[in-house]
């Protein structure tokens, strides 16, 4: 039954939105479909300057805004025809009976609360100014009483095609606009919750952004990408990326990319911090740990590096580069040390853009293709800024992000050796992917090229020795090589294992008691060595 049926035909709008922008054009046209429509403040004087008839919503209550504004439709009457069950002819009755109409639509936004805490000026006061309380009271009345109820500016438009197209499927287009309604309220409150409780506190709210075919593994179906980035969004979000081609981003896609990102802002960070320009740079990952990685002054350069990094591994792997991919890069990605056999097989290929005549070359129909221009100035302030969340049995561990960049002029780096330009530019890249990468890491480069990453494992000695296999499995020569360790090394062991191998400069943390131990041991075998204090610079990831 609709609410035209259960009420007369007499339909009544209740509106009060603190962003007026396109109320106009909502209250004209609900008002050409017959609608009554009550509104408060500011939103109803922008609605009658418009020459559209409306109602003081303080005339439902028979008073007016009290309190210096702060309660208008916090009120019996109101609320009584928001919750009032339309079909219940006894409740209609007592409506009558107390002359209060009931309210069959509400459009309400809430006071820019979140906008007050990210202004620099903000007070207590301005605050509190800013909390506001009758709209989400407003939109969890309507909801709970499942009148249609519009929580967010671009509902207006489809509300009112959907009342002009005579309300097709109407208890689930209600259902749908409660949800969101309710959703609304706990974000806005859970702003305020957090900003009171002072670090004690700590609430999202996400909504489904894409579904997922299933989970790390098809048993685990259904599977989706939450999100909310409306506020001061982060321009590297997933959600902030375009996909032009391929199968849907599967769960593993989507934590591949978002490592390789962490890994690229790594990167991108300490040549900037270091060098003063960021180069190309282009990852190879499977499972989360670059598996290829190098930096060049051209696109194609870095990713023919890449892949020389580890052929076998590259197979069905996710490779991302801050370049604009053209014809030239597409058949880089495609066909690079492919000896004329097909196209290389890959899982996704994301890039700060695409052109027509690249995406063109790119005919495997399941391979993703994103692009996201943000990829293209990358630079410290790439770096995550949200608080690293990790959900654990019964509950969730909080921390900052892991956003120390590495610089090689800072007071706190040691070391003995003397280090050329090349050797930096090594350590930075293999400290990008290594402080990236699940820990422990040994992470091996050289001439700007990943040779290999020993990524989780138990001691650093396997992590080391793990490294180097995978150098020597995909034939480079480790003579020259720079190795760099998440944490330090607590004996020689691992040192020595590096040194046998090649390594002629390392990069590592201090803080072991066998510190000086493993300083002679290099020093006495002619290697290059910087360190820094393990609790500013240890490369932990991904526990």
């Amino acid at each position: 039954m609709s609410d035209e049926q259960r009420t007369d035909n007499t339909k009544n709008a209740l509106l009060s939105v603190f962003d007026k922008t396109g109320i106009v054009e909502f209250a004209r046209d609900l008002h050409k479909l017959g609608w009554t429509i009550y509104a408060s403040g500011g939103t109803a004087k922008i609605i009658d300057e418009a020459n559209i008839a409306v109602k003081d919503a303080a005339s439902l209550v028979g008073g007016s805004a009290i309190l210096g504004h702060k309660v208008v439709t916090l009120s019996r009457e109101i609320h009584a025809g928001l919750l009032a069950d339309l079909d219940d002819e006894s409740e209609m009755k007592e409506l009558a009976e107390l002359n209060i109409p009931p309210i069959h639509l509400v459009a309400v936004d809430m006071y820019p609360l979140e906008n007050e805490l990210q202004n620099p000026d903000a007070t207590p006061v301005s605050i509190r100014e800013k909390t506001d309380i009758g709209g989400p009271t407003m939109l969890r009345a309507a909801a709970k009483g499942r009148r249609i109820v519009l929580s967010r500016q671009e509902q207006r438009q489809a509300v009112v095609d959907w009342l002009k197209n005579d309300m097709p499927e109407e208890e689930t287009v209600r259902e749908e606009l409660a949800a969101a309604a309710e959703y609304e309220s706990a974000r806005y409150i859970g702003i305020s919750a957090q900003y009171l409780g002072q670090g004690d506190t700590y609430v999202t709210a996400i909504k489904r952004n894409k579904s997922l075919k299933y989970g790390e593994n098809p048993y685990q179906a259904p599977s989706a990408f939450f999100s909310d980035n409306r506020s001061n969004p982060d321009p590297l979000g997933l959600d902030q990326f375009t996909q032009h081609k391929g199968h849907t981003l599967s769960y593993i896609n989507a934590t591949d990319l978002d490592r390789l990102i962490n890994s690229m802002a790594h990167i991108a960070a300490g040549f900037e911090r270091n060098f003063g320009n960021v180069p190309f740079i282009a990852l190879g990952a499977k499972h989360s740990n670059s598996c290829g990685g190098a930096v060049a002054d051209t696109a194609v350069a870095a990713i023919e590096k890449m892949i020389e990094g580890d052929l076998r591994a590259i197979f069905g792997g996710v490779i991302i580069m801050n370049a604009v991919i053209d014809v030239p890069e597409a058949n880089a990605l495609l066909q690079y040390k492919m000896d004329g056999e097909k196209d290389r097989l890959l899982d996704a290929i994301i890039a700060g853009g695409i052109t027509d005549e690249a995406l063109a070359i790119i005919t495997r129909k399941k391979l993703r293709v994103l692009t996201n221009p943000a990829l293209l100035s990358l630079s410290e302030v790439s770096l995550e800024q949200a608080s690293k969340l990790r959900p654990v049995r019964g509950g969730m561990l909080i921390s900052p992000q892991p956003n120390f960049v590495l610089d090689l002029s800072a007071d706190e780096i040691t070391g003995t050796g003397e280090i050329t330009e090349q050797q930096k530019r090594d350590i930075i890249l293999a400290w990008g992917i290594g402080s990236t990468s699940q820990s422990n890491t040994i992470t091996i480069v050289k001439d700007d090229m990943l040779y290999g990453n020993g990524v989780g494992q138990q001691d650093r000695v396997g992590a080391a020795q793990l490294a180097i296999k995978r150098a020597t499995d995909a034939s480079h020569t480790l003579s020259g090589a720079t190795a760099y360790s998440d944490s330090f090394f607590p004996f020689v062991d691992g040192p020595t294992t590096l040194v046998e191998a090649g390594i002629t400069t390392l990069f590592a943390s201090s803080g072991s008691i066998r510190d000086q131990e493993v300083i002679d041991y290099l020093a006495d075998k002619n290697l290059t060595i910087r360190m820094i204090p393990d609790k500013i610079g240890r490369g932990f990831y991904g526990h």
